[in-house]
């Protein structure tokens, strides 16, 4: 996915970072029912996220999607539409103030080079902004999955100095475990959604509430397995990529060496037989560095891959407990 653009329009900047992130219930059905309407397998859909900062807390009070568009729409103006859709919900004083933006996910796959760009975005421009990312599969197997995400003070400092080599990353003291910083998410709804949330779920059949008790995991561990197998050969080939880059360098500064001794040694010669020296040459306009290769791509990959063995981990320690109940239940049946 293509980075998104920020608007001008942002919310206040507050004094304090933002330690909490507070979501009205209706955000998130509104995000749910735009994924269910224009997502698709592993289609991405994305969204504006508005509110307000108050002290410590982010409070996202409204939000609006992202128009599915192709590459044909070349007329189309994302800023614009933004703005636009902002001017209309402050006509109707409703919360208009940009506070971030949403994105869903596919079994996790979410750390990526676009979602950094659009991030550092949005927080560059808009200090307490912040990531939801929305993963409907896990959400379908009967617990809301809802993360906010920030980038880490050094990430950020990182990307503003656009140094990815692998002394920046480095020097700056930043592993895939510091990239990414969790907010807690409390989801508030007024007093008359939880009585009728209370009522439908006095009304909801029997079978559904036993939806948790379902012992069939092979499609999402495999999948899940799968893509984690996919990163990590990922990640050999850019550990071979960068090898190569060293040997590279490596036989360049013996060539430079060489030629340097040969040189050296020419003009003595040329000395000792009364003739004027070779004039002096840059050595690194004759010899040119090989491009160093970005090392921001390998850390979003290990993030990635972190990112996966962690919703295997929780996957799995909750189907053996699943596994574990039902064979105390079969052992009391008979």
């Amino acid at each position: 996915m293509a980075a998104r653009k920020e608007t001008g329009n942002t919310a206040p900047i507050a004094e304090t970072a933002v330690k909490q992130v507070q979501i009205d219930g209706l955000v998130v059905l509104k995000i749910i029912k735009h994924y269910q309407e224009e997502g698709h397998g592993s289609e991405v859909v994305q969204g504006v996220l508005l509110g307000l900062v108050v002290d410590d807390r982010l409070e996202i009070t409204n939000c609006f999607p992202f128009p599915q568009h192709t590459e044909d729409d070349v007329d189309f103006d994302e800023v614009q539409y933004q703005m636009e859709m902002m001017r209309s919900l402050r006509h109707v004083n409703i919360d208009h103030l940009h506070v971030g933006w949403y994105q869903s996910t596919f079994y996790g796959t979410f750390v990526s080079r676009a979602l950094l760009d659009s991030q550092f975005s949005y927080q560059h421009a808009i200090e307490e902004s912040v990531v939801l990312i929305y993963d409907p599969i896990k959400t379908s197997q009967g617990s809301l999955s809802l993360k906010a995400y920030r980038l880490t003070p050094k990430l950020m400092e990182i990307c503003k100095e656009k140094d990815f080599s692998a002394e920046g990353l480095k020097k700056a003291n930043v592993a895939y475990e510091d990239m990414f910083e969790e907010v807690p998410i409390v989801i508030k709804n007024s007093h008359l959604i939880n009585v009728l949330v209370w009522e439908l779920d006095k009304k909801a059949p029997v079978t559904e509430k036993h939806e948790l008790l379902n012992l069939s995991s092979s499609n999402h561990l495999e999948k899940s397995l799968q893509l984690l197998m996919d990163r990590v050969d990922e990640m050999s080939q850019d550990i071979v990529k960068y090898n190569t880059y060293q040997r590279n360098v490596g036989k360049q500064q013996q060539q430079k060496h060489q030629y340097t001794q040969r040189k050296q040694q020419e003009n003595l010669q040329r000395l000792s037989r009364g003739e004027t020296p070779l004039p002096e040459e840059d050595v690194n306009k004759m010899f040119k560095p090989p491009v160093t290769p970005s090392r921001m791509d390998p850390l979003l990959i290990a993030g990635q891959i972190n990112t996966y063995i962690q919703h295997i981990k929780g996957f799995t320690s909750q189907n053996l407990g699943k596994l574990f109940m039902a064979e105390a239940l079969q052992d009391q049946t008979n």
